[in-house]
This record gives C-alpha cells, sequence and structure tokens, in this order.
C-alpha cells in the first residue's frame, strides 16, 4: 500500500493528523531525534491535553502544529494545510487564520502599552478586518474569558490569571479554528489555573474551538477528556475521561488508561511494568482468544 493511500485512510476527517511525523535537530556534528515517527489524531471540537517529560518532544510537535517549526519526514496536516510542503506565503496566512498560539511567559504574549481591548484588536487590524467587526469580537472574546472589565487595562494592570485569559482572546481574535497553548498554567497558582482551564473549557464548549494543551504536569490533564502521552518522540499512552451516572443519580468521572499503537504496530509498554517483570530486550507473545499476553524472555 503506497504512503499517499495510507495517510488517505489515517484520519482522513480529523482536523488534525501526524502520520509517522519525524523532526531531526542538527546540533554541531551530533543528530538529535526530537520525533521518531509520531502518530496523532486530534478531531474537531476536542480539547486534548499533550503531556510528557523534558525531553519527550511535546514543545516540537507543538511548533510544528503551530506552523513555528518545520517537520524533517512524516505527515503533518492542520485543517486542509500540509505542514511539510507550505510555501512562506502559506505559513504567515496559516498563522494569521487557521491557528492561535499561546504561550506560558505572558510577556511573550502581550504588548506592555496596549489595553486589553487593543491588543484583541491588534491581530484583526493585521488582516484588515473592518472596525467596527473588530470592537465587536473583541468585546465578545473578553466576554466569554471573563475579563470584560479589563478592557481598558494594560497588562501590567492585571494579575497573572487576567493576563493568561487577554492572551487566549488575543489568539482566538482572527477565528482560528485550532488553538495550540504551550504550558498555559505554568506561571500560575493551583486556583487561579482551575480558573483558566474553566475559560478554556468553556471557550471549546461555546465556541467551537479546537484546543490542543501541551504541558509536563500531569494533574493539569485531568482538566480534560483525552490526555496523549508522548514519550522518546512517539505517542505512548492516552487517557480518556467520562462522566458516569450512578444508581443514586450522582456523577463520577471513569479515566481509562490505554497504550497506543502505531502505524508499525509498535506498543510503548510502561517503565513499571517493565521493571515490575524484568522485561528487557525480548519479550514472548501469545495470541489468546481476545487478548495477547507479554511475558519475560526467561
Amino acid at each position: 500500500m503506497s504512503s499517499s493511500s495510507r495517510a488517505s485512510e489515517f484520519g482522513a476527517d480529523a482536523l488534525i493528523v501526524c502520520d509517522s511525523l519525524v523532526r531531526i535537530y542538527q546540533s554541531g556534528p551530533v543528530e538529535v531525534q526530537a520525533l521518531q515517527g509520531l502518530d496523532l489524531i486530534v478531531e474537531s471540537g476536542e480539547m486534548v491535553a499533550v503531556v510528557g517529560a523534558s525531553g519527550s518532544g511535546k514543545s516540537t510537535l507543538l511548533s510544528i502544529l503551530a506552523g513555528i517549526d518545520a517537520p524533517t519526514a512524516g505527515r503533518a496536516r492542520v485543517d486542509r494545510w500540509n505542514l511539510l510542503s507550505m510555501s512562506r506565503a502559506d505559513r504567515v496566512h496559516y498563522r494569521r487564520h487557521t491557528v492561535g498560539f499561546v504561550r506560558q511567559q505572558t510577556a511573550g504574549n502581550l504588548v506592555s502599552y496596549l489595553t486589553a481591548r487593543q491588543m484583541v484588536d491588534l491581530p484583526m487590524t493585521a488582516a484588515r478586518v473592518p472596525a467596527r467587526k473588530r470592537h465587536a469580537r473583541s468585546l465578545e472574546l473578553l466576554g466569554a474569558l471573563g475579563v470584560a472589565d479589563c478592557a481598558d487595562r494594560k497588562p501590567g494592570q492585571l494579575s497573572g490569571g487576567q493576563q493568561m485569559r487577554v492572551a487566549i482572546a488575543v489568539s482566538l481574535a482572527n477565528e482560528p479554528k485550532v488553538l495550540f497553548a504551550d504550558e498555559p498554567t505554568g506561571e500560575l497558582d493551583t486556583a487561579t489555573s482551575a480558573e483558566v482551564f474553566g475559560a478554556m473549557r468553556d471557550v471549546n464548549r461555546e465556541l467551537g474551538v479546537t484546543i490542543v494543551i501541551v504541558t509536563h504536569d500531569p494533574g493539569v490533564s485531568g482538566q480534560v477528556e483525552r490526555t496523549v502521552a508522548i514519550r522518546d518522540g512517539r505517542t505512548s499512552s492516552e487517557v480518556l475521561r467520562r462522566t458516569a451516572t450512578a444508581d443514586d443519580g450522582g456523577t463520577h468521572v471513569i479515566a481509562e488508561e490505554y497504550a497506543v499503537m502505531d502505524r508499525a504496530g509498535r506498543v510503548q509498554v510502561p517503565a513499571d511494568y517493565r521493571e515490575a517483570l524484568n522485561l528487557t530486550r525480548r519479550v514472548r507473545l501469545a495470541l489468546e482468544p481476545d487478548h495477547v499476553t507479554i511475558r519475560p524472555d526467561a
């Protein structure tokens, strides 16, 4: 089967598709493989957390999807855009209209001498949106993020949580299909982080914006329905959460963890599993009627 036919079948209707994605950096004479054949699908309307330790490849993945970096090989598509074949003009259009991006450092998101309303207005001005529409959109977004009362304040007059909410409003100004957020609560305390995540869930639900959050904090993943873990440049596991209703009418969240099988049939066995059974270079596989067993080579 050709690679093009494989790609057409893999996540054909998804908003974001990564198929055997590779990113190699050259550091002097040394090649560093940040992504080593990563597969990922994100459906339109999802709010997904991508987690992983430092050096796992999650930040590289985010930079590629946001149009800041370019892949070395494989396939990456967001909406109608092939991220491996975009021209410079395509990349500008993509970053201006298809995606929004929020950094952890608020200084990189906001302009110190502009008010919140002026900052939300700025990307729309660059996109030549009419003034009346810009004004209405700015107020709508600031209201949706719970900072309408901050419209005429500058960043120095805002709390950390307010600054991040304004930054999210700025990233959504040109009605992107997807918002990428890099450690959006990394500089916030627990209570403020919960408020910011609540605002992002409201945006996801009410405005229909797909949201992908990258973080090293496993606790953040509990705020979303789906968490994708990256290890050594590949997707390794996913946690899916759903709300169940008990017989007494009460509700509770059920979280189920799954190992991810990549396009080549590889599965990453968690380190604590490997250590518990001393699984090393070779393991024994056995096909049972409804499952596969993995045993030590002993």
